[in-house]
């Protein structure tokens, strides 16, 4: 029998020695968190005991997140089939299905300690399984008074949205093929530049429908390669019954989304990609779960707890949603395993952790600005279980997995969140700089281009904590929903539906967008990160918003799908798009940006509306300017010798007006500008941004 944590009291005299040996290391970093050290040791003692108190009840972690294996329905190697749940609010469990003519009470459950039950069918007489591949089966929760309650196992591997005739509530299938996929392909190593393109299967077809796994891997993931990206991030692949949440409203966390097909074919979608050394993320869901009960987690056992905190503490209002209870141990084992379940099933490379500000704090962010004041990361509003959840899942996934990748989405900038779990930090590699899309859709929104402030979108850019890598980004599917536009279509709008042909005149809105669009992306790839982050369709200005079926569209998928036949008519402007955000890919991938130091930003002239700065050895400039060009401009430069131009974003191959000579070499001057021992002289057109290398 398993063992089970006694609740003990925290030893304070233990928890306030408690050193963590690299913790110096983050003070020294920054000496600001120097006043909240002490917070920061405490949060340290609390993971460490949680981690300790885990090895010394369960087995070690590796056992404690991998239970998996034997919580859920499971067919053994001999046929017969084991169950095991926590439910511990029910008076009894039972198993029924198509394996017993749907007949409640005929399997019970046994009881066991704390909360769990299971339950044990042998194999058929003619050594068979009693619960057939493809059979549907529920759990059935009686709860105190004596209600027959049917419920989805939260352990479900595989569930599906019934035929019509049959209601509205998932249904549980037993998934045990007897070709299962093999793996082809090892993981690709951890890359140095991480350049992630963000994406939906659902949406990821022309036609006006739901896209499939096996449509992603053969149609679209080629494109992400010839586009240079090195990362796949899949969006709304754990179950979720209502398909326009965009996937966070998660119903089953362990099943991948049925919609696009089955557990083989997500299988073989990332071993595709692995083919390609592509690594693959997960959007991971952990900070809240469906309100739905039928086909959720929530009320699982009959009560208002089990998986959440109960009353007003478990509901998100905002969202509708609940919210985890992190105290709890099998709360723990449940969010642990479901990561390891992702990372051993599917071969996935690691996590995009979703709403991770919703977590951090008890106010969930809910009508709470961030200013920037250290205490409002270290006060009484920071939820330290949840901390303590998201220190032990880093912890467990660098442990087991040295080249799992980590991100958080979190809009407040806790300090340390992207350091070692060792230096007393949140142990994520990356952070979403979340404002730098919310800072080009204000100047696209509310201000003339001649009224662009360079100095304030330059220090969006740039503001970013040493050492704590951020993932830049000029949009996101959060920027593509209803009720916003892409970039492209706040920029060019209805004139997108006429005036795209190459056979056309460019008008001023086109022109304008078609330059802006590059150089918005490049100056956020180039400046605002150490990875680089788009939204499946946007790298080549996919027009119009993104909106998933529902009433209010009479059900329509017009707007729920990439159109590729945009960006693959050679007569229309998307190709020149999609082929700069190439180019800008693929001069990362030759000289590494993402992965140096920040920037050098030597010009940011308001009255010129320019932009220099160099990184990794390379020279950029941005002339934002809607009139004027410049002749004779002065830049900055780190290393004398001779440049040329290496990528132009006015180069006619791009849809650009080709004023810039690229035979033209330029030679630095030793004379210093811009914080820099050398400058060099410049034509800068106006709307046009260009990249300099130097060649030996």
């Amino acid at each position: 029998m398993e063992s089970q944590i006694k609740s003990t009291k925290v030893n304070e005299q233990d928890e306030k020695c408690c050193v963590v040996p690299d913790i110096e290391k983050l003070l020294e970093r920054d000496s600001y968190l120097k006043p909240h050290e002490k917070e920061i040791r405490r949060r340290y003692a609390r993971f460490e005991k949680l981690k300790n108190e885990i090895c010394h009840c369960e087995g070690g972690i590796d056992k404690f997140t991998s239970a998996y294996k034997s919580f859920g329905i499971h067919i053994n190697k001999d046929n017969s089939v084991s169950c095991k749940e926590w439910a511990p609010g029910a008076r009894q469990l039972y198993l029924y299905g198509d394996f017993n003519g749907w007949e409640k009470k005929r399997n019970p459950y046994e009881k066991l300690d704390y909360g769990k039950w299971q339950l044990n069918l042998p194999a058929n007489p003619d050594g068979t399984c009693p619960i057939q591949h493809g059979s549907k089966i529920k759990v059935v929760v009686e709860t105190e008074d004596g209600a027959l309650l049917d419920r989805l196992s939260p352990w479900a591997a595989y569930v599906v949205q019934p035929p019509l005739d049959e209601g509205c509530a998932y249904q549980q299938v037993v998934w045990n093929p007897q070709q299962k996929y093999e793996f082809k392909h090892s993981r690709p190593k951890r890359p140095n530049s991480l350049r992630i393109y963000e994406c939906h299967v659902g949406i990821a077809t022309a036609e006006e429908k739901v896209g499939s796994y096996k449509e992603f891997r053969e149609n679209v993931i080629p494109r992400i390669v010839k586009l240079g990206y090195n990362a796949l991030q899949l969006m709304a692949i754990m179950e979720h019954a209502y398909y326009g949440s965009f996937g966070y409203q998660v119903t089953s966390f362990y099943a991948a989304s049925s919609r696009y097909g089955n557990p083989e074919e997500l299988k073989e979608l990332v071993d595709a990609a692995h083919s390609h050394g592509l690594i693959v993320l997960l959007d991971v869901v952990h900070s809240h779960a469906s309100k739905n009960v039928l086909d959720g987690l929530n009320q699982f056992d009959g009560t208002d707890s089990c998986f959440f905190h109960g009353g007003a503490r478990g509901v998100h209002e905002l969202w509708d949603s609940r919210l985890f209870n992190y105290q709890n141990w099998e709360v723990l084992r449940f969010l642990l395993s479901n990561l390891r379940w992702y990372m051993e099933e599917y071969q996935f490379d690691g996590f995009r952790f979703d709403g991770i500000s919703s977590m951090l704090y008890h106010h969930h962010g809910i009508g709470q600005g961030f200013s920037g004041d250290y205490n409002e990361y270290f006060g009484l509003n920071t939820d330290t279980d949840a901390v303590c959840y998201l220190m032990m899942a880093n912890n467990m996934l660098h442990d087991f997995y040295p080249d799992v990748i980590t991100i958080a989405e979190d809009v407040s900038g806790m300090p340390a969140l992207c350091r070692p779990v060792s230096e007393g930090g949140g142990g994520f590699d990356y952070r979403l700089g979340m404002a730098i899309p919310d800072k080009w859709i204000q100047l696209l929104k509310e201000y003339k281009d001649e009224d662009w402030s360079i100095g304030n979108l330059v220090h969006t850019l740039t503001n970013r904590r040493w050492m704590e890598k951020t993932i830049a980004y000029a949009e996101s599917h959060d920027q593509a929903l209803v009720g916003d536009k892409t970039i492209a279509f706040w920029m060019m709008d209805k004139e997108m539906y006429t005036n795209m042909s190459v056979l056309s005149e460019s008008s001023p809105v086109i022109d304008r967008g078609m330059a802006l669009h590059k150089m918005i992306r490049l100056i956020t790839h180039a400046l605002g990160g150490e990875g680089y982050l788009n939204f499946i369709g946007n790298e080549f200005g996919h027009p119009e918003w993104l909106d998933f079926p529902r009433v209010g569209n009479k059900e329509s998928f017009h707007y729920a799908r990439r159109q590729w036949n945009l960006v693959d008519n050679p007569l229309l402007k998307y190709r020149y798009l999609n082929d700069f955000d190439a180019a800008m890919n693929h001069l990362e991938e030759q000289y590494g940006w993402l992965q140096k130091d920040p920037a050098h930003v030597s010009t940011k002239h308001e009255g010129d509306k320019v932009v220099s700065f160099d990184r990794a050895g390379l020279l950029f400039v941005f002339n934002f300017n809607s009139t004027q060009s410049f002749t004779d401009y002065r830049i900055a430069v780190p290393t004398a010798g001779k440049y040329r131009i290496v990528l132009d974003s006015d180069d006619k191959k791009f849809g650009g007006h080709g004023r810039l000579d690229h035979n033209t070499d330029f030679f630095s001057l030793e004379e210093p500008f811009g914080g820099r021992p050398h400058s060099l002289m410049v034509y800068a057109p106006c709307r046009t941004c260009f990249v300099l290398a130097r060649i030996d």
